[in-house]
């Protein structure tokens, strides 16, 4: 799916060669500066590397258009962004910005479901706890259906056990979507539910295990 050739980013990145692969679940761990957030957001051309390529099914991403590449590959940040409004309106911002019709309220309800957060529809979003926030902006993702999805540390702000519960539905989602998810963690949970763990160190891959 994902192939990174001979990339290197400012001093940040120094990648020889990484392939990540479809329909399976993947950590990438290391500790804080070890390059994972940027290399995350080269997977769907946020940044550019400054040599090197990023493939994406066979293609330059570069040559894909980037709201194409975007729709298709979508990644939430540490800090998600809530807009002003209640929980259906953020639920369905994406779909507002399209100029396209919003989803009815039992998909919506069903989003929520899978991120295990028990909130009214009509709640006002900007009162969300941060972890609260964080799933509500997990949940958009799900309604947007893309092929990837990239989480920079999801359970962040979040105590072990919700991180537990909330990576737990979100991976069982995906696989029964048959879709990718790429995910940041430091805890040591994650590593009991992923398919593959990629070990970064100092901008560089220092492990792949499959």
């Amino acid at each position: 799916m994902f192939k990174l050739k001979d990339i290197k980013f400012k001093n940040i990145l120094d990648i020889e060669n990484l392939e990540i692969h479809e329909n399976v679940v993947t950590i990438v761990k290391g500790e804080s500066g070890s390059g994972k957030s940027t290399m995350l957001k080269l997977l769907n051309n946020i940044i550019s590397p400054d040599s090197g390529v990023v493939m994406y099914n066979g293609v330059d991403v570069n040559d894909i258009n980037p709201i194409t590449l975007r729709r298709d590959v979508i990644m939430q940040s540490q800090f998600p962004n809530i807009f002003p409004g209640n929980v259906r309106e953020n639920l369905n911002i994406i779909f507002t910005l399209r100029g396209e019709e919003g989803l009815d309220d039992e998909k919506l309800l069903k989003a929520l479901e899978i991120v295990n957060l028990k909130k009214d529809l009509t709640d006002d979003a900007q009162n969300l706890s941060g972890g609260e926030k964080t799933r509500l902006s997990i949940a958009r993702l799900f309604l947007v259906e893309p092929e990837v999805f990239l989480l920079d540390e999801p359970g962040a702000s979040l105590d072990s056990k919700t991180e537990e519960i909330l990576m737990n539905n979100v991976i069982s989602e995906i696989k029964k979507r048959n879709k990718t998810l790429i995910f940041i963690s430091h805890s040591d949970n994650p590593e009991m539910i992923a398919d593959e763990i990629i070990t970064m160190k100092n901008g560089k891959v220092l492990s792949h295990e499959c």
